[in-house]
């Protein structure tokens, strides 16, 4: 599904800091302050869509809990969700424009950046999402992430929803989140998720997102979005960088980081500008690959390693392929406790990574568990109907 609403499409809303209330993350305190003070928020909301927002955000970002806090803290989760969501689809239905919801970075880290489990985040996600699809929230930002795996657990968890996923990065000024990911791998794996759009959120204002931006959009087949920061920057200032961003076909803006009503119109008036934006973005690069931190473009012509099983030498053995005339490595799959293995050391090789298993259950867990865009192997006992099945909820490559 394409973003179904006319670009460029602006989307936005104010969030708790707006109102200097600090978001504290799984406690819910900012959040439950803003759906106390809903008349408020509702006020802020107008304001704001006077100026032509085209999309208006629930303040929902970490309007969720992740283990070990999940299960007490279900209820006010939903509450929190569903009232937060209808405020602003009140606000939004007054001025006839579609209500969405943000899903902030659940801040934990799986291995081998942390010690966090890859279902328990997914099951964070999947928490909040169902309240807001139950809610009729049209779209979704999943915004600011610094891992692939928190944007991969919150895309799965909205897979079974009926909206459109948007999704930022926050990076740093070498363009890599906390994890090291960058763009590139994220556009490449989200993309062939299904995501609609994809791009930069965070501390950085315009000037500074549109090269990183720049650079993806040849291999982007999904419109590129940016919720680039309005701080320091006067209403006026900030139209003439997001401009820049709209010229260079980025047709998905929002504004964070002190923004103001007044920068919304100032961004608005800037839209409403004739750009040259194409209709059908170019198909995916069907044999583009990614792991955390690389993109790899290779072609239909895919060398594979010779197998390499899942044993205590799994990072020396990947190491040792970068020597070899081979481009992609070949990861022999038995086990669990082999994919878990993968997961923890696959980043190590800068080649990305195929997988080989007879076991469905198996590939489904390599595909869930190991971060990026994978190549599966068809060479195997599974039924290659189940293969592409299993490969297409994921984005991997059936080769």
């Amino acid at each position: 599904m394409n973003v179904p609403w006319r670009l460029p499409f602006l989307l936005g809303g104010p969030a708790a800091e707006d109102f200097h209330v600090s978001s504290a993350g799984n406690d819910l305190s900012a959040e439950q302050w803003l759906l106390q003070n809903g008349e408020l928020l509702r006020k802020k909301q107008e304001e704001w869509l006077s100026t032509g927002i085209g999309g208006l955000c629930a303040p929902t970002a970490f309007s969720h809990a992740f283990s070990p806090d999940r299960e007490a803290l279900r209820e006010q989760v939903r509450l929190l969700n569903a009232g937060l969501l209808e405020i602003t689809r009140q606000s939004a239905q007054r001025f006839g424009v579609p209500v969405g919801a943000r899903v902030g970075g659940s801040g934990l880290f799986v291995p081998p950046y942390g010690e966090a489990d890859f279902d328990d985040i997914y099951d964070g996600y999947r928490d909040q999402i169902r309240v807001l699809e139950q809610g009729g929230a049209e779209f979704i930002l999943i915004e600011n992430q610094s891992s692939m795996a928190d944007m991969r657990a919150a895309v799965l968890a909205s897979r079974t929803s009926d909206f459109s996923v948007f999704v930022t990065l926050s990076v740093d000024e070498s363009g890599k989140t906390l994890t090291g990911c960058s763009l590139l791998p994220a556009v490449i794996t989200l993309q062939a998720m299904g995501v609609e759009a994809i791009g930069l959120g965070g501390p950085m204002p315009p000037l500074e997102m549109l090269p990183l931006l720049k650079e993806v959009i040849p291999h982007a087949s999904v419109p590129l979005c940016a919720i680039p920061s309005a701080e320091g920057l006067s209403p006026e200032a900030f139209a003439e960088q997001a401009q820049a961003l709209l010229r260079a076909g980025v047709p998905v803006l929002g504004i964070g980081g002190d923004q103001t009503p007044a920068h919304w119109q100032a961004l608005r008036q800037k839209a409403q500008e004739p750009f040259a934006f194409g209709s059908d973005y170019a198909d995916a690069d069907n044999y583009a690959a990614a792991t955390e931190n690389e993109a790899f473009f290779l072609g239909s012509d895919i060398t594979l390693s010779e197998p390499i099983e899942c044993s205590i030498a799994l990072e020396e053995d990947l190491i040792d392929l970068d020597d070899e005339q081979v481009n992609a490595a070949l990861i022999e799959l038995n086990t669990l406790d082999d994919v878990m293995l993968l997961s923890q050391f696959g980043s190590v090789t800068r080649l990305p990574l195929a997988v080989h298993t007879d076991s469905r259950t198996i590939l489904e867990a390599a595909l869930r568990y190991v971060q990026g865009r994978l190549i599966v192997d068809t060479n195997c006992q599974i039924d290659l109907e189940l293969i592409e099945r299993t490969a297409s909820k994921y984005g991997a490559i059936v080769y």
